[in-house]
């Protein structure tokens, strides 16, 4: 089998790891109800297993990256997702609220493990030329989980039972494992660095902390008060983690990455578009259920339209940006990008669904390239020695961007609700939001514009004129 065989088929095997993991992350917000009954626990009580898996995905993923440097990329990956199959059995087999919640934890250990590493592994073994074309195998699964999840949970909720949600991952586990010993090469690093506890204390605290008060105040759970505490705990312990990571000689992430001007303007800027344009997700199901009255198949079946766009970019993206390069691309497409979050701003209810659907489909294709350009920046310039640390962070801040971008635009929809002092929520407050959105991912355009024309052109290929 030659080498570009090989990637490809590796890539496959991360793509439907991350898909099955950001699919597990969302699948069971539609199926509470159900749930609830059965276990006879309180849906709003029963939620905190959404939250359990979100926050042990959190504190985790910092490990990651030295697991996979002590032990090996295939060790740890086929780990992973043994631990991530046995907590899937576990949520099947659950008799009450404490134990669904624990194996959500189990779950969210394996899932934090398999998604960085795999990419690791990934990233390891592609060259740099060909990372853009290894990205979308990525992105476009990390695009199509969020949108496929709620509708998954509703229909084998419905038709079957709610504990086959989770069930049905063990076939899909095992051929998993099967597949990373035939095909995953097992990399590590010679010289063992020590663990480092503190930093791990310190950075899954801190977290745990962000993590929960911005997941909180998104879901509408908890007072303010203790939410603004939280996420205050949370920035002190993060500074204290940045600080503790930069001093000690063996952190447990090593955050000199971030010296790398790609690397730093992919985190930063991206996390801002992440955020902004993530949080579609969550807004458009809510104007077509609620305001609109869409069923929730028929929202899902529309808002589907951001996946299509999202795999027109695959065959579209390494072109584009071959002839414009990264710093063209990100400035325009930014802009282009933003204009399709408030291009959302005004649907209504006499709006065709087809039209929606086709507008849906060009918003899906430019964010995914934002997305795809973006994290295939990241690792242009990242020595093979830092590769670890580097997919760590770019784990951990899309998780916290993707959490900030939702409880930004719910914070958003109920102050819009309280000044018109409405009972219940309408266009108006949408508008609101989806500007607040397109605000977000527009932050991500001046990190754009301060890149060199010629950055990471050996990922891109391209060679600005006034480079020669």
């Amino acid at each position: 089998m030659s080498p570009q065989a090989k990637t490809k088929i590796v890539a496959m095997i991360v793509g439907s790891a991350i898909i099955m993991q950001q699919i597990d992350s969302t699948v069971i917000t539609t199926a509470l109800p159900q749930m609830a009954v059965s276990l006879h626990a309180d849906p709003v009580r029963l939620s905190v297993a959404v939250t359990a898996y979100l926050l042990s995905l959190a504190i985790f993923v910092p490990v990651s990256g030295w697991a996979a440097d002590r032990y090996g990329g295939r060790t740890i990956f086929r780990a992973a997702i043994a631990l991530f199959t046995l907590g899937s059995i576990l949520c099947g087999l659950s008799g009450n609220a404490v134990e669904l919640t624990a194996a959500r934890v189990l779950q969210g250990l394996g899932g934090a493990m398999m998604v960085p590493v795999g990419r690791l592994v990934l990233f390891r073994s592609v060259e740099k030329a060909e990372l853009i074309g290894t990205m979308a195998y990525l992105q476009v699964p990390a695009q199509l989980g969020p949108v496929l999840g709620p509708p998954i949970g509703g229909f084998i909720t419905t038709y079957f039972s709610w504990r086959w949600i989770f069930l049905v991952n063990v076939p899909l586990g095992i051929l998993g494992i099967v597949l990373v010993t035939i095909f995953f090469d097992n990399p590590k690093e010679e010289t063992h660095r020590p663990f480092d506890w503190l930093g791990f204390v310190l950075t899954g605290a801190a977290l745990f902390c962000l993590m929960y008060s911005i997941e909180a105040f998104g879901r509408g759970h908890g007072s303010i008060a203790e939410l603004i505490v939280l996420l205050g705990l949370g920035v002190v312990l993060g500074a204290l983690a940045l600080r503790h990571l930069w001093r000690v000689p063996h952190p447990l992430v090593d955050l000199s990455v971030f010296k790398s001007i790609t690397f730093q303007t992919s985190i930063s800027g991206g996390s801002l578009f992440r955020a902004g344009a993530g949080s579609l997700v969550f807004l458009l199901p809510l104007l077509l259920q609620v305001v609109f009255g869409l069923s929730a198949f028929a929202s899902g079946t529309v808002t589907f339209a951001t996946a299509v766009g999202s795999l027109s970019m695959k065959i579209t993206a390494r072109p584009i940006l071959r002839r414009f390069g990264f710093r063209r691309v990100l400035i325009v497409n930014s802009a282009i990008s933003a204009a399709t979050i408030v291009m959302c701003a005004f649907f209504t209810s006499a709006t065709p669904l087809p039209v929606i659907f086709v507008l849906l489909l060009i918003a899906g294709f430019f964010q995914s390239l934002q997305f795809t350009a973006t994290q295939a920046m990241s690792y242009a310039d990242v020595e093979q020695a830092r590769m670890s640390s580097a997919t760590s962070i770019a784990s951990m801040s899309q998780q916290l961007s993707r959490g900030f971008g939702i409880a930004f635009v719910a914070a958003l929809l109920n102050l819009s609700l309280a000044w018109r002092g409405a009972g219940h929520l309408g266009p108006p407050d949408f508008t609101v939001a989806f500007a607040g959105a397109a605000t977000l991912a527009l932050l991500n355009l001046p990190f754009g514009w301060v890149l060199h024309p010629a950055a990471a052109s050996e990922v891109s290929g391209h060679k600005p004129k006034n480079a020669l």
